[in-house]
């Protein structure tokens, strides 16, 4: 019921939200911040995942278990990034940009980067069936058209879409829970040893995200307000996306876990960091 039935509604739900919020000239947007674009989905789409790697092979997770963080790491980044830019004073329009052409990007970057970890981590496993591209784009058919309507919607009646916006960001923090917890008790038996195994290499996996996200693009010279924009990209991934394919795709319940133990560290994590560099923002300006 929850990989069937409520995920793909509970993700289409989140998507039409993500695009209620997206305009043509968020991808056009490239051309107005290319170095803090370029920056972004570099550190996102390939710094990222070595990271990554390196927590799971360092903490010697179980293999389901790493593939599942991989798979995390290879998630674009989630709409929640956008609210935690905002109030952390973040440059959200780069946020928006990010997430749109992350989006995008993850139908190729995704799949290379699970089949690799299911080949290193998962060479044993003769049941393991590596992740097909012709399912992934099926996936991301389900999360794209979503998206596009909500574009359309955002098209035709930019105010509705700008009332709407908002619920449905509730909405989509709410389903996240909803998500987690189901995907917990689906394998309820084994919560502890997960959460013992995985449990702080997530949250070491998280601080380091936005730890790259946010030094990187200081070190190359990205102003301030773009950074804490990739920080939070970076950082906030899309657990939903992670956990349905886990399940509904690879068919494997504890890969589901990493991207949701993650999910619910990355609400405190992300509160803690917009705090400090938005503190640091303002002692800047005395």
């Amino acid at each position: 019921m929850l990989a069937t039935v409520f995920l793909p509604i509970a993700l289409g739900i989140i998507m039409l939200g993500l695009g209620l919020s997206l305009k043509i000239e968020d991808f056009t947007r490239v051309l107005t911040y290319p170095k803090a674009v370029i920056i972004g989905l570099l550190c996102q789409m390939l710094l990222l995942p070595f990271v990554c790697f390196a927590v799971a092979v360092g903490f010697g997770l179980p293999a389901e278990l790493a593939v599942g963080l991989m798979l995390l790491a290879a998630s674009p980044g989630g709409a929640t990034a956008n609210l935690y830019s905002h109030l952390s004073n973040g440059n959200v329009a780069l946020n928006i940009t990010l997430t749109a052409v992350n989006s995008v990007l993850a139908i190729f970057t995704l799949p290379i980067i699970v089949n690799i970890s299911l080949g290193y981590f998962m060479a044993d496993n003769d049941t393991v069936v590596p992740l097909q591209f012709k399912k992934i784009i099926e996936v991301f058919a389900i999360i794209l058209l979503p998206v596009v309507l909500g574009m359309f919607i955002n098209a035709k009646s930019a105010s509705f879409a700008k009332k709407a916006e908002k619920p449905f960001k509730i909405a989509s923090a709410v389903f996240l829970i909803i998500i987690i917890v189901a995907a917990v008790l689906k394998d309820k038996e084994k919560i502890v040893d997960y959460f013992q195994q995985v449990g702080l290499a997530a949250l070491v996996f998280n601080l380091a995200s936005m730890a790259v996200g946010y030094f990187i693009p200081i070190l190359l010279r990205v102003g301030k307000k773009e950074a804490i924009a990739i920080g939070m990209e970076i950082g906030i991934h899309n657990g939903t996306l992670a956990i349905y394919i886990a399940l509904n795709v690879l068919k494997n319940d504890a890969m589901s876990f990493p991207p949701a133990v993650y999910s619910l560290i990355m609400f405190f994590t992300a509160a803690a960091f917009g705090w400090w560099v938005s503190r640091k923002t303002n002692s800047n300006k005395l």
